[in-house]
């Protein structure tokens, strides 16, 4: 990757699951707007102890740590000359769609993800062998890990509702993310944003890991969102395998 910004550091979790960019749905967003705003990088694997907001991903630029995905998005885009920012050429319309389809799988799809990954019976025996390997020695504490994901998860609502309407949820919000991307190349045009970088990574987060559930029947049965997934893939993953 040759850009003239300076090159940074990515702290995440490390492997490529299930040929996919990472098991964090954040991580594979930060990491996807790198390589399509071709920001040069390396990646190094995280601590939570030493992350800036306890959470990962988090990246260091000129010796400072910067937390929370979106936040670092935003600071490294402000960093970017205005006319080479990969917005730039977005109206106030588009703007406005990009920001509620990026709210919407992070602040409300994520936790349907969460649930199917975590919490769902089925898929936890799948799911936990993945998680086993980034803790490594502290897997032990996978138990209570996993209890303080239902806690949570159950207090943000999401849990609260049967298998089948949490279904429901997730195929409502990529119905409305599959409308919105249409007969597009990219989320909102013919040109990729940063908002495409969430819609890649929850995308490619329902439909790599081998859960089954009705929502992964859908988003795999999608044409829209498989051809868009599959874009995205040629253009800046051509390393990843297809699940």
């Amino acid at each position: 990757m040759t850009s003239p910004t300076p090159s940074l550091i990515l702290f995440q979790t490390p492997g490529r699951p299930w040929g996919m960019p990472n098991l964090s749905p954040f991580a594979a967003k930060l990491e996807t707007y790198l390589r399509l705003a071709r920001w040069p990088y390396e990646i190094k694997p995280a601590s939570f102890s030493q992350a800036p907001k306890g959470k990962v991903p988090y990246v260091e630029l000129d010796g400072r740590r910067v937390g929370d995905s979106q936040f670092i998005i935003e600071m490294l885009e402000a960093r970017r000359p205005a006319e080479q920012r990969l917005d730039s050429w977005l109206s106030d319309r588009q703007r406005a769609v990009g920001h509620a389809v990026r709210r919407m799988l992070d602040e409300g799809t994520y936790f349907v993800l969460v649930h199917r990954r975590w919490l769902d019976d089925q898929a936890w025996p799948v799911f936990r062998p993945r998680v086993a390997e980034l803790v490594g020695p502290a897997k032990f504490l996978l138990p209570l890990i996993r209890n303080g994901v239902r806690k949570a998860n159950r207090s943000q609502g999401t849990s609260r509702h049967t298998a089948e309407e949490i279904d429901r949820i997730g195929i409502a919000d990529f119905t409305a993310l599959a409308e919105i991307i249409a007969d597009n190349r990219w989320l909102l045009g013919d040109r990729p944003t940063a908002y495409d970088a969430s819609a890649y990574a929850f995308i490619e987060g329902i439909a790599a890991p081998p859960l089954g559930s009705r929502l992964r029947e859908f988003v795999l049965a999608e044409p829209r969102l498989m051809d868009y997934r599959n874009r995205v893939r040629e253009a800046h993953w051509s390393e990843l395998r297809t699940a």
